[in-house]
């Protein structure tokens, strides 16, 4: 290899380094060229130990440069990763949102189904409990005749109109008038 080119493999050393290194090299040869050699004294020894050291202190400067190049090009692409990850999260989640709105609609209309289906379950029951009733329609009565008890006077005018004798008595599940009392004046039902 001529001399004078080096390159970062050969040597193992960074670019920055050796170039640096390089010109150091060839200042010292051209000064050397152009005059004397100088008798080495203190004070050069001294200035080559401190640019020996400001080398050192270069070289490692530029090793943790690059440590931290590595570690920006691992955060980038780490934060391209996970950037990704959270748009994947996002559609996930604006989908569960959707599903979650549909659930809480069918749950609205299952309410008011709910609710009307117990309404209609009463009034089927009411309408059988009445297809099993057996209703006796009684008409002809006076006026007023029943009283304040309704109940005691069926119990007590039906045997006597059958003429049959009821064992155990009569039960009534209920016993309404047809219609409200209408009277005149006189006390008299009021004639349609």
């Amino acid at each position: 290899m001529p001399r004078g080119k080096t390159t970062a493999k050969a040597t193992g050393k960074p670019a920055r380094q050796l170039l640096f290194s390089e010109a150091l090299r060839q200042q010292k040869h051209s000064s050397a060229e152009d005059s004397p050699p100088l008798p080495c004294t203190t004070w050069q020894t001294t200035q080559g130990a401190t640019m020996d050291r400001i080398l050192q202190e270069i070289s490692a400067v530029s090793r943790k440069l690059e440590g931290m190049d590595n570690a920006m090009v691992a955060l980038t692409a780490e934060t391209r990763y996970m950037r990704l990850e959270i748009a994947g999260f996002q559609s996930q989640i604006s989908g569960l949102d959707q599903r979650v709105a549909t659930v809480e609609t069918q749950v609205a209309s299952w309410t008011d189904r709910n609710l009307e289906l117990s309404h209609l379950r009463s009034k089927l029951a009411d309408l059988a409990d009445r297809s099993r009733r057996n209703n006796v329609c009684l008409l002809g009565f006076p006026e007023g005749v029943e009283g304040a008890d309704i109940f005691s006077y069926l119990r007590d005018i039906l045997p006597k109109l059958m003429d049959i004798t009821f064992d155990p008595p009569l039960e009534f599940q209920r016993a309404h008038r047809l219609g409200p009392r209408r009277q005149d004046g006189n006390g008299r039902p009021v004639q349609l």
